[in-house]
């Protein structure tokens, strides 16, 4: 609830739909997509690995990380498509635009509670917003 509430207004402001998958939303996967030129779709895929009540929830943050799909392929599969690219968030900012904002291009967004959570999809909305979709757009390219 709290990722449609911080990130949703912004990703449907941009066309973007949050797919009806309670079963994958049950596992932590939650995407986003939206129809692109040439029969390709963009998805915004959000996993959430989240530790509570167990021995590991004192140890080990929940987490997420934000995968970015561009394919032609039902589900955002790999496809032969000339504009096919699958790329984590953090690898497109850090490794391939060269933008040291994040601690590395292997990162996950840690989070303890709602606050935190909210302030680390903030986080990550403004690069989803400034890099990641008008990367899938094909409207931004690292040099």
């Amino acid at each position: 609830m709290l990722l449609v509430t911080v990130m949703g207004q912004a990703l449907m402001a941009a066309g973007y739909i949050l797919e009806e998958q309670p079963i994958k939303w049950a596992a932590g996967q939650y995407r986003f997509k939206k129809s692109l030129d040439d029969g390709l779709t963009a998805y915004l895929e959000f996993q959430v690995l989240v530790y509570t009540d167990n021995e590991y929830a004192a140890r080990i943050p929940s987490r997420f990380r934000v995968t970015l799909i561009r394919s032609d392929a039902p589900g955002g599969k790999p496809s032969q498509h000339p504009r096919y690219a699958q790329r984590t968030l953090s690898a497109l900012v850090v490794e391939d635009f060269g933008v040291a904002i994040l601690p590395s291009g292997d990162y996950w967004w840690m989070f303890h509670n709602t606050d935190t959570l909210g302030k680390a999809l903030a986080e990550a909305g403004h690069l989803i917003v400034g890099y990641g979709l008008p990367w899938l757009k094909g409207d931004l390219t690292p040099s």
